[in-house]
């Protein structure tokens, strides 16, 4: 087996064990919506709460709505984030489209109790959607634009999301009424929570410090399958004195696990340390499109 061969292979091979938990994570937010949320006229955020709120007034499938509506979002993550990025999240979107569809006439498991059904239905869909981000995939497009918008405007990532779902509230409140709507920020904000603790980091950027023996070939990596620029800073080992090239580099919380992958890839040895950023003003943080 050839070296181009056996590289296609493994990469096959990782793509298929990837895809396996965003699958059963599309799944975990299907049940989440249609066993605990929907039937208590509870319903999420983003592109998800958009297509809960167009099914209960057209009638149209839910499943139908949420691969229609997330189309553009995913041809955005497919120009920002990357080929892989956008394949993975196909198959998250297309998995929790059809595990809609599949468990849509499924018991309800609690009704009533509007903290309960909150507190569980936000529990449920936060670990589906967490564990689908934590390997490479999304589930939701506004993360996607959210992540875009923040290259344009003066604000953080974590705001954008926020405000984005302002709107998206304000589309269930007229089918679910105002306190259906109160009731999904607070499902929302509770998956969200969820969310950072399984995928860690909802939102935001994240800073790699990478020290590697080939510093020239990470950046030049980096640079044309992420599309990011990195920094190189002159670092000495305080017992062996030798210098070393440290690199540098900001990415959004969407781009990690590529990062993670780019950096196995070319040097597994190498010492990486990842740091949370709360909020990135000035500078040049932007990317070129890597298609």
């Amino acid at each position: 087996m050839g070296i181009d061969t056996k590289k296609k292979h493994n990469n096959t091979i990782t793509m298929i064990l990837r895809s396996i938990p965003i699958i059963i994570g599309a799944f975990i937010t299907a049940y989440g919506l249609e066993a605990v949320l929907i039937p208590n006229s509870v319903s999420d955020g983003g592109v998800t709460g958009l297509s809960i709120a167009g099914s209960q007034l057209m009638g149209l499938p839910l499943g139908l709505l949420i691969a229609i509506l997330n189309i553009p979002f995913v041809f955005l993550g497919y120009k920002q984030i990357g080929k892989r990025f956008a394949i993975y999240s196909v198959i998250g979107i297309a998995s929790l489209a059809v595990g809609t569809s599949v468990m849509h006439h499924i018991p309800t498991i609690i009704e009533g109790d509007t903290l309960l059904v909150t507190v569980v239905g936000g529990i449920i869909i936060g670990f589906g959607m967490g564990l689908a981000l934590r390997n490479g995939g999304a589930l939701d497009g506004i993360d996607m634009l959210a992540v875009l918008l923040s290259r344009k405007l003066p604000f953080g990532t974590s705001d954008l999301i926020l405000f984005l779902n302002l709107f998206v509230f304000v589309i269930v409140s007229t089918v679910f009424g105002l306190q259906g709507a109160f009731l999904s920020g607070i499902a929302y904000f509770i998956a969200s929570k969820v969310i950072h603790i399984v995928e860690e980091g909802l939102s935001g950027s994240k800073t790699f410090k990478i020290i590697t023996k080939y510093p020239e070939e990470m950046v030049e990596t980096i640079r044309d399958r992420l599309g990011r620029s990195a920094t190189f800073n002159l670092v000495q080992g305080a017992y062996s004195n030798e210098q070393f090239k440290e690199i540098t580099c900001v990415i959004n919380r969407l781009e990690e696990t590529k990062m993670k992958e780019i950096i196995n890839e070319i040097d597994n040895q190498a010492f990486v340390a990842v740091y949370d950023v709360a909020e990135i003003k000035g500078g040049n943080f932007k990317k070129k499109d890597i298609h």
